[in-house]
């Protein structure tokens, strides 16, 4: 399966990636990965969640972030989850280079039975609407 929220910036989409993965990480056997474009969040994580900053990789392009996480799925086969904050900041990407990423991450969430959980900042009318199956929650509202 492959999720997406999006939204505007700053109505609560990364809080409520965080709040996912640590919830998941308590429930399930396989692995959970949170990948985000720096260490910002890394200790809002529990410990048993394995943070990727994509900061410390030289990735210029979506085929080359797509070509990094078929290399973490090659390397464990446990992998129950991987949620990516921010994706066009780490794909250094546009709305527009999402379509085909997103096709490709299904593709492998259906081989490997991986699921993927992402948050865009953008309007739903921003995304291709093939995309709009994907579409989890449009905004995010702040809780506090």
């Amino acid at each position: 399966m492959v999720n997406i929220i999006a939204g505007p910036k700053g109505t609560g989409k990364t809080k409520k990636l965080i709040k996912m993965a640590n919830e998941e990480v308590k429930r399930v056997t396989g692995h959970v990965i949170f990948v985000d474009d720096d260490k910002r969040h890394m200790y809002d994580l529990k410990h048993d969640v394995r943070f990727i900053s994509m900061d410390e990789y030289p990735l210029k392009t979506t085929e080359e972030f797509f070509g990094f996480l078929c290399g973490i799925i090659s390397n464990d086969y446990d992998i129950d989850t991987i949620y990516i904050d921010g994706l066009l900041k780490v794909m250094k990407a546009n709305c527009k280079d999402i379509p085909e990423f997103i096709n490709k991450l299904a593709n492998v969430s259906e081989k490997y039975g991986i699921d993927f959980i992402t948050t865009i900042s953008c309007f739903k009318e921003e995304l291709d609407k093939d995309l709009h199956q994907y579409l989890v929650q449009e905004e995010v509202a702040i809780s506090i």
